[in-house]
């Protein structure tokens, strides 16, 4: 069979897979997205994050159902997942800062659970792991959508709950699972199967 001109010599995995390529996309459109963030362009800055959260969903989708998982691809996964939170934390501060103030437990507690994930990563693996959980893809979407429901129309009170109790969940998972993991895996999906399988 014919390489590809983009086959990385020493490179066991395909690297130009398509879920690669959209998690590398949402790297790169991060500094762009931040301009207009920065800028204060709200209609440019929620329809490109809505774009990176649509590349978001794709990815995932197609490596899981097109056998097109990596190690390499979950570890970009990570790192444009971290960029997402950044930029939509942002764009919370300097949109909604109203709601900030009036929300600033709740989402302090969460950022302070999405440190302690990171945190635990760094500290016993020395860099990100895409664990792919259930509860962690379930948040996301929930966060992504609650998010531009927030930009566009405002915030609404019972939804957030909802998800800051999902994103606590989440995030509690990850810790609890990385702590508890033998060796670092990826694509655990979730607490249930890493203490059925003794992981």
């Amino acid at each position: 069979m014919r390489k590809s001109i983009f086959d990385i010599p020493g490179y066991k995995e395909k690297f130009w897979t398509i879920p690669n390529i959209l998690s590398l996309y949402r790297m790169c459109m991060f500094p762009i997205i931040l301009y207009f963030l920065i800028r204060e362009q709200q209609k440019v800055f929620v329809t490109l994050l809505i774009i990176n959260f649509i590349t978001d969903i794709l990815d995932g989708f197609i490596a899981r159902n097109f056998n097109q998982r990596t190690v390499i691809g979950a570890k970009i996964d990570s790192w444009a997942d971290i960029g997402s939170y950044i930029l939509a934390f942002g764009g919370i501060f300097i949109f909604e800062w109203n709601f900030v103030v009036e929300h600033k437990i709740g989402l302090g507690l969460f950022a302070l659970l999405y440190l302690g994930s990171v945190s635990t990563a760094f500290i016993k693996y020395g860099n990100l792991v895409g664990l792919h959980l259930f509860s962690a893809k379930i948040a996301g979407y929930l966060q992504g959508g609650f998010l531009v429901i927030l930009l566009a129309y405002g915030n609404i009170e019972w939804l957030f709950y909802v998800i800051i109790i999902v994103g606590y969940w989440a995030k509690i998972e990850e810790i609890i699972i990385m702590l508890l993991l033998k060796q670092k895996r990826t694509d655990v999906k979730g607490l249930y199967w890493v203490l059925k399988n003794n992981w």
